[in-house]
C-alpha cells in the first residue's frame, strides 16, 4: 500500500545570510535541475515509483522485500555466513557508506553489537577492547551483477555502533551509541563513547584509535562538510544536542584529515534564544539563527563524575533536540533526523546550512503527523540526484521511505514478516544502485532499476 503525505513546505524567496532555505521544497539553489529530478517529478508528480508488491530476490530466489515493479534485488551479507577472513558475519547490521576502490564498491557496514561479559570476545583481531563485540565489517561488490565478492572484519573491539559518516578522503567513521566503560557491572576493559576511522580502501583490519577530541557522548552519525572539512556529529539521547568538530588539521576530497591530532567541539545554539527546545511547537520552514558554543572537555571522565557533553553545552546555551540519529551532507548543508521529535513524537528531518565561520541557519524541512505516513525515521542518505532516503525503527513494519522536493514522504521499501529495524541506507558512488541493511533479520540488500525503468522516473 502506497501512503503518500501530500504535505506541502511553506513557500518563501527570502535568503538569510546566503544560507539554503528549506522552503520552496528544496528547490532552492537549483538543486533538482543539477540533479535532473525536475524531470523525474514531472513524470511522477507524487514522486512515488509506485505500489510495491513482493518480490524475489534475483540472486537467490527468495521473497525478501516488496518493491515498486519496475526495481530488482540482490541479498548477502547475511549475518552468520562465513566471511572471506574466516570468520562469521556478525549482526545488527546498522550504518553504511559506499565508496568506489579500483573499480570496485566498498560497503563499511557498522554493527550495533556490545559484549561486555566475561565470555564475549570482539569480532576480529586487532581490538580496541577484546569484551567489546561491536565494529565494522568491509563488503566488496560488483558493480555490474551486485554480487559480493569478498568480505572481513575492519574494525573491532567497540561497542554498539550504530551509525556514523563517509569523508570526502574516502574514510568510514564509525560511532559508538554508548558512554559505557569499565564498572564493576561489566567486563570493559576501555571507556566507550568514541568515533573511530575506518579506510575503505584496506583489505586489513585497521588498528582502532578512539577519536576522543570529537567527543565522548552516545553517538548515532555524521557527517563531513567538503569545503572546510568540518565534521557534524548526531547524538542518540533525549535531550540531546547537535555538535560540530572543527579539526586542526581538516581534510576534504583526496585530501585526508588528521583527526586524531585534535580539534574543538562544539554545540550548535540558537542566537539569542540560550537553551532553544526544538522538540515540539516548532513550524516547517522557519529559520533558525544559529551560533556555536564550545565544550571545554570533550571527553570527560564521566566514571568520576564529569559533567556530560550535552550539559557543558547546555550551560552555555546549546539548542536541545530529541533523540538524533541519521546525519547526511548534500549540495552545502547538513540534514538531520530526530527519531522522536515532533508534537505527536514520531520524527523531525531537519537542514542545517552554514553561513560564515561561526553562524548558520537551522531549519525544519518536515515533522511527521501521521505515524501511518513516517514513523520514527532514523538513518538518512541524500542520493546524487538529490532526494532524500529515510530509514524507519519504529513499531511495526519499518519501512525504507524517500521525502520528495515537494515534501511528500512515500513507500519505497519493506521487508517481508518482519518488524525489524531498516538502515544503513546509501548508493554507490555512481548513483545506480542503492544499498540498505535490515538489522533484526541481517541481511544487506542492493536495489536497483530493471531494464526499462530509471531513478529519474521518481524522486529518488
Amino acid at each position: 500500500m502506497n501512503r503518500l503525505n501530500r504535505r506541502n513546505f511553506l513557500r518563501s524567496t527570502a535568503v538569510a545570510s546566503g544560507a539554503l532555505l528549506a522552503i520552496e521544497g528544496f528547490r532552492a539553489r537549483g538543486m533538482l535541475d543539477r540533479f535532473g529530478i525536475g524531470r523525474a517529478i514531472a513524470r511522477a508528480a507524487n514522486g512515488s515509483y509506485g505500489p510495491l508488491v513482493p518480490k524475489p530476490s534475483n540472486n537467490t530466489g527468495e521473497t525478501l522485500l516488496a518493491l515498486p515493479e519496475g526495481f530488482r534485488y540482490n541479498v548477502f551479507g547475511r549475518v552468520g555466513t562465513p566471511m572471506a577472513d574466516g570468520r562469521l558475519t556478525p549482526g545488527l547490521h546498522d550504518g553504511m557508506a559506499a565508496f568506489s576502490v579500483n573499480g570496485m564498491i566498498h560497503l563499511v557496514r557498522n554493527h550495533e553489537q556490545t559484549g561486555g561479559s566475561p565470555t564475549s570476545q570482539a569480532i576480529g583481531n586487532r581490538p580496541y577492547d577484546p569484551r567489546a563485540a561491536g565494529g565494522t565489517t568491509t563488503l566488496v561488490v560488483d558493480p555490474i551483477t551486485r554480487s559480493l565478492v569478498y568480505d572481513f572484519v575492519s574494525l573491532s573491539g567497540t561497542v554498539r555502533n550504530c551509525a556514523g559518516g563517509p569523508t570526502p578522503w574516502g574514510t568510514w567513521i564509525s560511532c559508538e551509541e554508548t558512554i559505557v566503560g569499565p564498572s564493576q557491572t561489566n567486563a570493559f576493559t576501555q571507556k566507550h563513547g568514541y568515533a573511530f576511522e575506518v579506510s575503505a580502501a584496506s583489505y586489513a583490519e585497521v588498528s582502532p584509535i578512539p577519536l576522543k577530541a570529537m567527543g565522548r557522548f552516545s553517538h548515532e552519525a555524521l557527517a563531513v562538510d567538503p569545503a572546510t572539512g568540518i565534521v557534524y556529529e548526531t547524538e542518540d539521547a533525549n535531550p540531546a544536542g547537535f555538535y560540530r568538530f572543527v579539526p586542526n588539521r581538516p581534510g576534504g576530497p583526496g585530501r585526508p584529515a588528521e583527526l586524531a591530532a585534535g580539534g574543538t567541539l562544539q554545540m550548535l545554539a540558537i542566537k539569542n534564544s540560550p537553551r532553544y527546545d526544538t522538540r515540539t511547537g516548532q513550524t516547517m520552514g522557519r529559520q533558525l539563527q544559529t551560533v556555536w558554543v564550545d565544550i571545554s572537555d570533550p571527553d570527560p571522565n564521566l566514571e568520576a563524575g564529569a559533567t556530560s557533553v550535552f550539559n557543558q553545552g547546555l550551560a552555555r546555551g546549546g539548542c536541545i533536540f530529541a533523540r538524533l540519529e541519521g546525519c547526511w551532507y548534500g549540495d552545502g548543508s547538513i540534514f538531520f533526523v530526530s527519531t522522536s521529535g515532533g508534537n505527536i513524537g514520531k520524527g523531525q528531518i531537519w537542514q542545517y546550512t552554514p553561513a560564515g565561520a561561526d553562524e548558520g541557519v537551522l531549519a525544519l524541512l518536515y515533522e511527521s503527523t501521521d505515524a501511518a505516513v513516517l514513523e520514527s525515521p532514523d538513518n538518512i542518505c541524500i542520493s546524487p540526484r538529490g532526494g532524500i532516503v529515510l530509514c524507519e525503527d519504529g513499531n511495526g513494519t519499518d519501512y525504507v521511505r524517500g521525502l520528495t522536493r515537494q515534501g511528500e514522504v512515500f513507500d519505497f521499501a519493506y521487508r517481508l514478516n518482519s518488524t525489524v529495524e531498516a538502515a544503513g541506507a546509501t548508493f554507490s558512488p555512481d548513483g545506480k544502485t542503492l544499498f540498505f541493511n535490515y538489522q533484526g533479520t541481517g541481511e544487506t540488500f542492493a536495489v536497483w532499476p530493471r531494464d526499462g525503468y530509471s531513478w529519474e522516473d521518481g524522486a529518488l
